[in-house]
């Protein structure tokens, strides 16, 4: 049974544990934000997709470039594959959920774009073969996985997994990343 007053300084001892070896992964996230920060001053644009939890996340993270971060600045191009649910339905509906983001890539995709794949298990198959099909267009990949990063791990460009089994935790250090990219991307090109 859970123990209801300690479950909060449990989970940050999880944190805490978990810090160290996300430290190890600094220097994968400055080489992903600055090529990112290289798409965009390519007038390229970032794809961002995930299912669930990680959905919410690639929201998140196109808001953020589109939006602001911290500082008011130009909007930077970026296009979360999990928003538009008439696509997101009518492909699963016609073809397979498999194929949600392939489609969307093969319509938005061009050479010299970046996505972002973000699970926490490293093994969604509509993930899986978004990948697949940005890495035959050109478009540079980049996992923001979990656990032992799944197939996704070797399929991406670039990875940037947090190794942990727990999904609470994955996402909570998903957020982070993706804070830091924001940061890193705008100091990159000039705009914080």
């Amino acid at each position: 049974m859970m123990n209801m007053k300690s479950i909060f300084n449990e989970i940050l001892t999880e944190h805490v544990a978990l810090v160290e070896s996300v430290r190890g992964l600094n220097d994968n996230v400055v080489e992903v934000a600055k090529l990112a920060a290289c798409c965009l001053r390519n007038e390229k644009k970032i794809l961002i997709l995930g299912n669930g939890g990680s959905a919410s996340d690639s929201q998140h993270f196109a808001a953020e470039l589109v939006g602001r971060f911290v500082n008011d600045r130009k909007p930077l191009a970026a296009i979360s594959l999990s928003t538009d649910t008439s696509i997101l339905t009518s492909v699963s509906n016609d073809y397979s959920f498999d194929e949600t983001f392939t489609r969307q890539i093969k319509a938005l995709g061009q050479q010299g774009d970046m996505l972002f794949a973000i699970s926490t298990s490293g093994n969604s198959m509509n993930a899986i073969k978004a990948v697949k099909e940005a890495n035959n267009l050109g478009i540079n990949t980049v996992g923001l996985l979990g656990k032992n990063g799944g197939e996704l791990q070797n399929l991406c460009n670039y990875s940037i997994t947090i190794p942990s089994n727990v999904t609470a935790r994955i996402q909570e250090y998903h957020i982070i990343v993706i804070h830091t990219l924001c940061m890193l991307i705008e100091a990159e090109l000039g705009l914080s």
